[in-house]
């Protein structure tokens, strides 16, 4: 089955939610253990959508399967974040389609630069932004966890996204 991606909608929140909860479960992450925080879901349109940003979910037959949000910084920088894949779903390049998706989204918004951050042992999200240019630019210790913190000049990107 094919990834369908589209922009949240209210309909969406109970299963962003549960989606967020189960893929942090699965690298041994809770919210509010120092690292994380969830207080944006219920605000989703006030945090990514009415200030400059995006929050897309990607569906499988009608299921939320995938997701990710843009969140403006700054008149140039948006930071790409809440990148979630449910477990069932993983390893087929979904995460990818919504990486890419959000990149071209955030060229068309303006921004030139894009962060992220991520834990050590969140393997497939540090693979996937080696793969598509993400530069790691400093490790710190949170929360007994270590964050990778990561930018994307989109420079580049426009010059490679379909008109």
């Amino acid at each position: 089955m094919s990834l369908r991606i589209r922009r949240y909608r209210w309909s969406d929140l109970e299963a962003v939610c549960a989606l967020h909860q189960i893929c942090l479960a699965q690298v041994g992450l809770a919210p509010g253990d120092g690292v994380w925080y969830d207080d944006d879901f219920p605000r989703i349109n006030e945090v990514y959508l009415a200030d400059r940003g995006e929050f897309l979910v990607g569906e499988i037959g009608g299921r939320v399967a995938a997701m990710g949000g843009l969140r403006r910084i700054d008149d140039e920088t948006a930071e790409m974040c809440r990148l979630r894949v449910h477990p069932e779903f993983q390893r087929r390049g979904y995460g990818a389609q919504v990486v890419l998706s959000l990149e071209a989204r955030a060229v068309e918004l303006g921004y030139v630069r894009l962060l992220c951050d991520t834990t050590l042992n969140q393997h497939a999200a540090i693979g996937l932004y080696r793969k598509y240019g993400w530069r790691e630019i400093r490790r710190e210790e949170r929360g007994g966890y270590v964050v990778l913190y990561w930018e994307k000049d989109l420079k580049d990107t426009m010059s490679v996204l379909p008109k």
